[in-house]
């Protein structure tokens, strides 16, 4: 199928998210669409998805001009789409996720189960997929459940796929698969709309590039351009991609940061965090690696004290951490970017200037005597602003006005710019553009170099090639193995699918553990 976009215009009140955007998308063609955070990249897949309305412009499917009214529209036309954040049911099976929504029936109402089953099992042949229709969602591996996606697009005779964001939550290892996967359907005919910040996976599998910035389509691209010409268009100016260290790697100072046997046992005593021991020195980065929903998440709640832990110790600067509150965590001096900024990063109804100085709102130089130094907090919120570059209105402006990405951009400003003994910082750069990744690395690493100690966590293997001395990865609520910063991508994607460290540095390229001890199972 070729799908035409003529012309695209979206328009929220004011604002163009989308201008007159043109784009050709050929039958079994990789076509990849970069920008950067706020380009309109989503927006144009939303209008081509039937969630929202074009103000202007068309969609053409082989010739023919279509419009839909929904997504159920555009199914039927043949385009389906496989969202970042997968549409599957975890208790259900398989078979039934896939043709939830248009079950085959027979004997009246009665679900045709043999049906959907070979339905699944024939896709799962075709494309060699090794998916058991049968198998309960939630006990498949994230990249299995990847799959489930694509074959449940595919179920409905899905032409065009757009995969937004496809890799966010894969082991390099199931990134390579799905590569494989992506290049097997493109060659039975299948158009391809590939959505994604990682300049590596586009001129690994892209046949062409289409780079959107500030709504409007500004030139396409061949996999062959080098990465940095490729972060130059997308944000319209040089980038920097290499991170830079001032500090040699090895000449750390002492530990500041000491996490000991830390346990968290949920309901019916199982183990979120499985005797986690690690230390952070000061001016190092410790980088926490591992696939999302490993105990990421649980240990640095643990840290900041949004969780209690059943047991173990959290010990910064000689001062147990364990027990205490959030206030008082911060109050100790650290510093913490969450991962999900909506819920545990900012107050989308107060205004940018306040979410600057949340957690200092009630302290000189921003209040004495118990009243808010408006001035202060309005100065310090623009030179915060400035310093991040952050594309605000004006500070006076509602957090929720804000992207995604400058949102993360205000909560970075407000954590850096304070005296820090510690920062944790779990997902930095999510939905970052590579200009903006580019200035928070480097505010990290100015930390580093500091002596502050920082701990990293984050699923994005280039993150944490560009930023960590030592790599912990975490696999079922255990730390796995700490490894030296320049392990290989290979060994790193072995160690997040569960071999043991010793294993996965004997069997990866270029890794090697630091001779000293560091590789600890």
């Amino acid at each position: 199928m070729r799908l035409e976009l003529r012309g695209i215009s979206k328009r929220f009140g004011d604002f163009y998210a989308n201008r007159e955007i043109d784009l050709v998308v050929e039958p079994g063609q990789i076509h990849a669409l970069l920008g950067e955070n706020g380009a309109g990249k989503s927006t144009l897949m939303n209008v081509l998805y039937g969630l929202y309305q074009p103000d202007a412009g068309q969609i053409v499917l082989d010739g023919q001009p279509v419009t839909f009214a929904g997504p159920g529209q555009a199914m039927a036309a043949g385009i389906g789409m496989v969202h970042q954040h997968f549409m599957l049911v975890p208790v259900f099976t398989v078979a039934e996720n896939v043709v939830l929504g248009h079950e085959p029936v027979h004997r009246g109402d009665l679900i045709d189960l043999p049906k959907a089953r070979a339905l699944v099992r024939e896709i799962s042949a075709r494309f060699n997929f090794d998916v058991d229709p049968d198998a309960l969602v939630e006990d498949l591996p994230v990249g299995v459940q990847q799959r489930v996606e694509i074959i449940k697009a595919l179920s409905r005779s899905a032409q065009v796929l757009i995969l937004d964001e496809p890799t966010a939550v894969l082991t390099p290892q199931e990134t390579d698969e799905l590569m494989a996967i992506m290049r097997q359907l493109a060659q039975a005919g299948t158009s391809i709309v590939f959505i994604t910040h990682k300049l590596r996976e586009v001129r690994e599998v892209a046949d062409t590039i289409t780079v959107i910035r500030l709504g409007r389509v500004v030139g396409q691209a061949s996999p062959s351009e080098p990465e940095a010409a490729l972060a130059s268009m997308m944000v319209g100016r040089a980038v920097n991609l290499a991170a830079q260290k001032e500090v040699a790697a090895g000449q750390a100072g002492p530990v500041a940061l000491s996490v000991k046997n830390l346990t968290i046992l949920e309901r019916g005593g199982v183990p979120v965090l499985d005797n986690v021991s690690f230390d952070v020195r000061q001016g190092e980065v410790l980088a926490v690696a591992g696939v999302q929903g490993n105990g990421q998440t649980e240990l640095t709640e643990a840290l900041i004290g949004l969780r209690q832990p059943t047991s173990g110790s959290i010990e910064l600067a000689g001062t147990n951490l364990a027990g205490r509150t959030v206030k008082q965590v911060l109050d100790s001096g650290v510093g913490y970017v969450p991962e999900d900024r909506g819920k545990d990063g900012m107050v989308a109804t107060f205004t940018i200037a306040e979410n600057l100085v949340l957690d200092q709102f009630d302290r000189p130089p921003f209040a004495a005597r118990g009243w808010l130094d408006l001035k202060a907090i309005g100065q310090a919120a623009a030179q915060r602003i400035e310093a991040f570059d952050v594309r605000v209105g004006s500070a006076k402006d509602a957090m929720a006005t804000l992207s995604g990405g400058n949102q993360q951009k205000v909560i970075l400003a407000r954590e850096l710019s304070k005296e820090l003994k510690l920062l944790i910082a779990a997902q930095p750069t999510r939905g970052l553009d590579v200009g903006s990744i580019e200035t928070v690395h480097a505010e990290i690493l100015k930390q580093r170099d500091l002596g502050i100690p920082v701990l990293v966590v984050s699923t994005e293997l280039d993150e944490i090639a560009a930023l960590a001395d030592r790599v912990a990865v975490m696999y079922r609520g255990k730390v796995l193995g700490i490894v030296p910063g320049g392990t290989s991508r290979e060994t790193l994607g072995l160690m997040m699918a569960g071999v043991p460290a010793e294993v996965a540095v004997a069997g990866g390229s270029g890794g090697a553990a630091d001779g000293q001890g560091e590789v600890t199972p």
